[in-house]
């Protein structure tokens, strides 16, 4: 019989704001996107009551809670502080699963012969709050879909155990919004069914709900009576980085559009070397007004370095770039990532350069990874809010000098 441990840390986003800044404890937070077309990526609980939920537009959740915060968050910053849970977890846990940059499977099966499994998660889940000072709930379950479930349950802060046997008694009374799988349109088709919790699923036959749904009614048919056999997935590391930015307005000016390329390269490259990976392809995406997408990529020789890196990422983007059509979207990917750190080229790069990226690096890591940027990324706006022991004070600025 196997043992799932699901772990997902609380309100994520706004739990790391919260420890950046304790001043922003109980107060009603929204993290995501700013402007008409902004999406909340995460909102704490005091909004909730509102009717807020991720996934909801910006100018609505504000408009529902008037009086909530509204920050933009900054991913790096988020990554960091998972991949501080990662490795607590990686240390305690022969195998897990990374599903999500807050949440976490753990297969403990056959560990009560020897510790005792839910002991063991707990002990696990209040090392991680301990030494993160980061909320995080559990659950306890025999597979996946109940664990993950059991977890939901328990939020906010806490834990629960379902003992095995009782899976179909703990979903019964339940909605079958918590069906992980069930969206709004699964749940309105089964709403016009009369169907409301998941214990009327289980009474139903799975002819009945395949009739309906086709082979996801087979998949919400099991998951309801807690049948799931889906394995835990073992971590590795990811094997590409991206970003990319949505504009309020479409735009059609270039030099705007090459000095955000030029931030965003500027902070990948930073996140690669702080991660000791290189990148031997690159890629650019443009989606424009109408909503064409189009992607170019490049493989190149491995490197993490910001001036081999940023003439690679603004000649795709002069390649895919079709004149006046107004833009929607830009973003840059980097991929086939390995294990390594920069690598000298002993014909172009000089010793002054090398210790220059140690020393910009080392004040990123420090203050934050906006903390320096060139002087032409200034105005680019793709990195959200940062925490910055400067207290307001702008970046320090690299001024682009001609040889």
């Amino acid at each position: 019989m196997r043992t799932i441990l699901h772990l997902d840390l609380d309100t994520f986003y706004v739990s790391v704001e919260r420890l950046l800044d304790s001043k922003l404890a109980k107060r009603p937070l929204l993290v995501g996107g700013l402007g008409d077309r902004g999406v909340v990526a995460a909102c704490s609980y005091e909004t909730r009551k509102f009717g807020v939920h991720s996934g909801m537009s910006m100018k609505i959740a504000q408009e529902l809670c008037p009086e909530a915060e509204v920050i933009k968050g900054n991913a790096a910053t988020y990554s960091q502080h998972s991949d501080i849970v990662t490795e607590i977890i990686k240390e305690r846990v022969p195998l897990f699963e990374k599903s999500s940059i807050d949440e976490f499977y753990a297969d403990l099966s056959g560990m009560d012969k020897f510790f005792g499994a839910y002991k063991y998660a707990t002990e696990l889940r209040q090392k991680i709050i301990s030494e993160t000072g980061l909320p995080i709930s559990l659950g306890f379950a025999q597979n996946k879909v109940v664990s993950k479930v059991a977890t939901n349950e328990a939020k906010p802060n806490n834990q629960k155990k379902i003992s095995i046997g009782n899976e179909k008694k703990f979903l019964n009374p339940l909605s079958i919004r918590k069906i992980p799988l069930v969206g709004g349109q699964t749940y309105q088709t089964l709403r016009s069914l009369g169907v409301r919790t998941i214990g009327t699923i289980q009474e139903m036959p799975v002819e009945a709900m395949k009739s309906v749904l086709g082979a996801n009614g087979i998949t919400i048919w099991k998951r309801s009576n807690g049948i799931d056999d889906t394995p835990v997935v073992a971590f590795c590391e990811r094997k590409s980085i991206s970003t990319e930015r949505t504009f309020d307005r479409d735009t059609i000016d270039i030099a705007r559009l090459r000095n955000i390329l030029i931030a965003m390269t500027e902070n990948l490259s930073y996140q690669l070397r702080r991660g000791n990976k290189l990148t031997a392809c690159i890629a650019v995406k443009i989606k424009f007004s109408d909503f064409n997408t189009y992607t170019k990529q490049l493989k190149i020789p491995y490197s993490s370095a910001d001036h081999i890196l940023i003439p690679k990422i603004l000649e795709l983007f002069d390649k895919l770039y079709q004149k006046r059509l107004l833009v929607r979207l830009i973003g840059i990917r980097f991929s086939h990532l390995v294990s390594g750190s920069y690598q000298i080229n002993l014909f172009e790069d000089s010793e002054q350069q090398i210790n220059l990226y140690k020393a910009l690096d080392h004040i990123r890591e420090r203050y934050g990874d906006r903390s320096v940027v060139r002087a032409v990324a200034m105005d680019a706006k793709t990195i959200g809010r940062m925490h910055n022991p400067f207290n307001g004070l702008p970046p320090v600025v690299l001024a682009h000098r001609k040889k």
